[in-house]
């Protein structure tokens, strides 16, 4: 009795008692402002931003994204996964109680040691039955630090699933945005084609009456074949386009529904915020700082290997040969003890094991101060490109005007036979590719934008997790 007060007292002494560093976040410098200035937004961060491109359709597709895709489902089970291995190393912290029941025949042999007396049965029976618990004191603070991993591991899994809701949600903003370019294209290819198909039967008449050259003829035959060869190649390509968001929507490959054309769509606002916040909202930086507080608990967990370890046994049971007196007071049996082991040469043993977790904090300090400055960079290519697309658009919206032009006076100047059908020819066209070029430049500053609320993280992402299915044990978890 005496035995077990003293372990209870020295157990409560050193409950607090943990071996290995704290964890403290690391010191990491960051850039006081971005290099493109934008005005403070931060509600716009915070909302769904892909309803502000104005499109019903767009809004159902990542809806359903969310509902559906196989990533995130993924990703949701394996929040699961270090749940239950969070679960299963915090049980250790507790008695561990268990039951046995045994029940054997045994013929006993005449001339073994002790021999049988004469005429003795050398057949007998024997019961047994016992409850036992055992506890393995924690007083280093071992499983403590175990515990503190593990739990960390189940954060990092709910930022890695934070990152999976992000990658989804912008996968399908762009690839949307891809699709209806494709589409604009593929109607410009289309109007080309029957533009430049009228031309060519109204100069093979000509060429028939014998008022133009068959050279021209073979022009805008040319001409009318090339517009015709764009067709089936955006056909293809928005098929393929097709088939890669069907994937995003947990679906079999088919037919996407359309919304607003590209150029209906509404530009959404730049969210604009200083870049210390990404530490607070970036999943990815917030994965591995919690892969950093678990390798940081392990380190201790693998000092605490050099401290003993104190453990109490107890058993409760009984023992008979005769089944019916097997659950009476004279058959009972019990034991309780305690045990104390530690190392004293390991020839390496455990500080190698010391020297790897200790090595792997140090890979996972340096993952998470190249994660940051990945994401300053990532921020500040986006909201440079956001910027530098709009620039590029108005320019080449204005080349497409002036081409348009130049195309009208070519085909008035011919028509008026003050110039050749070649100069209608090149102003065609170079008109035909510009119009393909700024439905290309529309589509990428479209996705710059989608880009920036991508490195930029935000409450968004939280909004979007919040629409995903959760898992029952999910749920349980966060209700503890």
């Amino acid at each position: 009795m005496r035995i077990n007060v003293l372990v209870a007292l020295l157990a409560t002494g050193l409950a607090g008692c943990m071996v290995g560093p704290d964890y403290v976040r690391p010191t990491v410098e960051s850039p006081s402002a971005w290099r493109i200035d934008y005005p403070m937004a931060v509600e716009v961060a915070n909302s769904k931003w892909w309803e502000q491109f104005g499109d019903p359709v767009l809004n159902d597709l990542v809806e359903s994204a969310l509902r559906e895709n196989r990533d995130v489902r993924i990703a949701a089970a394996r929040v699961d996964q270090f749940i239950g291995a969070l679960t299963a190393t915090r049980s250790q912290l507790y008695p561990q109680i268990g039951y046995g029941a045994e029940a054997s025949r045994t013929r006993a042999s005449r001339v073994g040691q002790p021999p049988l007396p004469p005429g003795a049965d050398p057949y007998f029976s024997l019961y047994q039955a016992s409850l036992g618990a055992s506890w393995q004191l924690d007083l280093f603070g071992r499983v403590r630090r175990l515990s503190e991993a593990a739990q960390a591991q189940v954060y990092a899994s709910e930022q890695a699933q934070r990152g999976v809701v992000l990658s989804l949600v912008t996968s399908v903003a762009t690839s949307y945005i891809a699709l209806r370019a494709l589409d604009r294209q593929l109607e410009i290819a289309q109007a080309t084609a029957r533009n430049f198909g009228a031309t060519a039967r109204l100069f093979d008449l000509r060429f028939k009456a014998g008022i133009v050259a068959k050279t021209e003829v073979m022009q805008i035959t040319s001409q009318y074949q090339q517009a015709l060869a764009a067709i089936p190649a955006f056909e293809q390509a928005i098929a393929a386009q097709e088939n890669l968001i069907s994937i995003l929507l947990g679906r079999n490959p088919g037919p996407i529904a359309r919304g607003k054309t590209i150029d209906q769509l509404v530009a959404p606002l730049i969210p604009a915020d200083l870049p210390s916040t990404l530490l607070q909202r970036r999943p990815d930086i917030l994965q591995a700082e919690q892969n950093l507080v678990a390798a940081n608990a392990n380190v201790g967990a693998t000092r605490a290997l050099y401290y003993p370890t104190v453990s109490i046994t107890g058993l409760l049971g009984s023992v008979s040969t005769a089944f019916s007196s097997v659950f009476t007071g004279p058959a009972s049996a019990g034991l309780i003890a305690a045990g104390v082991s530690g190392p004293i040469f390991t020839f390496g043993g455990i500080s190698g094991q010391v020297s790897s977790a200790e090595a792997q904090y140090e890979q996972a300090l340096l993952f998470y101060q190249q994660t940051i400055l990945s994401a300053f960079r990532e921020t500040n290519d986006a909201l440079t490109g956001s910027q530098k697309k709009i620039e590029e658009v108005a320019v080449q919206s204005k080349r497409v005007d002036a081409l348009r032009e130049f195309a009208r006076l070519s085909k008035l100047r011919f028509d008026k036979g003050v110039a050749a059908y070649l100069d209608v020819l090149v102003a065609e066209n170079e008109l035909f590719a510009a119009e393909l070029a700024a439905v290309r430049l529309l589509a990428d500053r479209y996705t710059q934008l989608v880009n920036v609320y991508q490195a930029m993280g935000g409450g968004w992402v939280d909004i979007a997790g919040s629409m995903t299915p959760t898992p029952p044990s999910t749920l349980t978890a966060q209700a503890q």
